[in-house]
């Protein structure tokens, strides 16, 4: 295999001059430049990242941690972030956690031995991140959490506006006339979970309604829990009529468990999403849902990386991107409303008739 050496002495130029075309850390003229970059491609010499990253005590990797690869949302996060490093010459490491923060610890400590440019993070269950963060921004590595942020956090952040995401959901629902609402969250120690709920809670206070606590039902982030839990939901006396789900996946879980006891959405039970997976556009009915970009989640942090990578040093930012209410089908007046619309036309009707 081909070395540092023998591209060298094939392009008739020193040890140095070939290190500063491969490294780009000097200005080489042309002529001895394009002399190198022949004798690598006749060899195909493929230079070592690990021992650039010796010499440089960093290299042109971005490690990235997401809590749960089956999740549909989090692909698109990771498709966003790796298009702006690959764009800049970097190369994306990713570690997926299975929401266990001891395997998160794990993937920060093997990570560290890479010698990662950066590090952008979407917090496991309980994370203790800003611990194990300390010692990479010491070292001069950026961090950034993206989605959710992890306890006693202080450093760079992307995130959605959940809490306006939220509130603008439940308010159509009551702008339909609903006014026995319900929620299925996700784990409220998960600060887009707590967000989410407080701004479904906001709407339902501006309209004088009080939420009884059985009516609030927390779950993990997936159709499982969202179709145990409108299941306990639906067995409550008066049962409501329409269901804020804190995600997509609770959303699609809540559908079933209406169909599974013989209901109809949005008939008798409408039902609203977060997140706007593409999903959302297949489901039966086709899903309303809050639309929040994993993509732009991911394309944000990485170029807020980079920017600390080329010398940012201004104080932490906390980028917070809004959010758009997608209507779809999943939502409509309640069944009450329907009925006296219903009664209304057939009154109208017959008075018509008896004129």
């Amino acid at each position: 295999m081909a070395n540092m050496h023998d591209i060298a002495r094939m392009a008739g130029v020193s040890l140095g001059t070939v290190s500063h075309v491969l490294n780009n850390t000097a200005k080489v003229r042309e002529p001895k430049r394009t002399r190198v970059l022949e004798a690598v491609q006749s060899v195909g010499y493929q230079p070592s990242q690990l021992a650039r990253g010796l010499r440089r005590d960093t290299t042109n990797t971005i490690g990235m941690i997401i809590p749960d690869i089956t999740n549909p949302f989090f692909p698109a996060v990771v498709r966003g972030a790796e298009d702006v490093a690959f764009s800049n010459g970097y190369r994306l490491i990713l570690c997926n956690t299975d929401n266990d923060h001891s395997k998160e610890i794990i993937h920060l400590n093997e990570l560290r031995t890479y010698l990662p440019a950066g590090l952008i993070v979407i917090p496991s269950n309980f994370s203790e991140l800003a611990k194990q963060a300390e010692s990479y921004r010491q070292a001069g590595t950026g961090v950034v959490c993206v989605d959710r942020l992890p306890k006693n956090w202080s450093g760079d952040s992307v995130t959605a506006n959940n809490e306006a995401g939220a509130y603008n959901a439940t308010r159509h629902l009551l702008q339909l006339g609903h006014t026995r609402l319900a929620t299925i969250t996700g784990p409220l120690h998960l600060t887009n979970s707590k967000e989410r709920l407080a701004g479904f809670k906001r709407a339902l206070k501006e309209a004088k309604l009080h939420l009884s606590p059985e009516y609030s039902q927390e779950t993990s982030f997936d159709k499982q829990g969202g179709h145990a839990k409108t299941l306990i939901l639906l067995r409550l006396i008066p049962r409501p009529t329409a269901i804020f789900a804190g995600n997509d996946l609770i959303a699609l879980g809540a559908l079933l468990a209406v169909r599974e006891v013989g209901l109809r959405c949005p008939e008798d039970v409408s039902i609203m999403g977060f997140d706007d997976l593409d999903l959302a556009e297949t489901t039966n009915p086709s899903l309303s849902s809050v639309s929040q970009s994993g993509y732009q989640l991911g394309t944000t942090a990485a170029r807020l990386l980079l920017d600390r990578r080329q010398g940012d040093d201004s104080p932490a930012k906390h980028v917070v991107l809004e959010t758009l209410l997608k209507l779809r089908h999943s939502a409509a007046p309640p069944p009450q409303t329907l009925q006296a619309s219903s009664s209304m036309v057939r009154h109208r009707g017959s008075k018509r008739k008896r004129t």
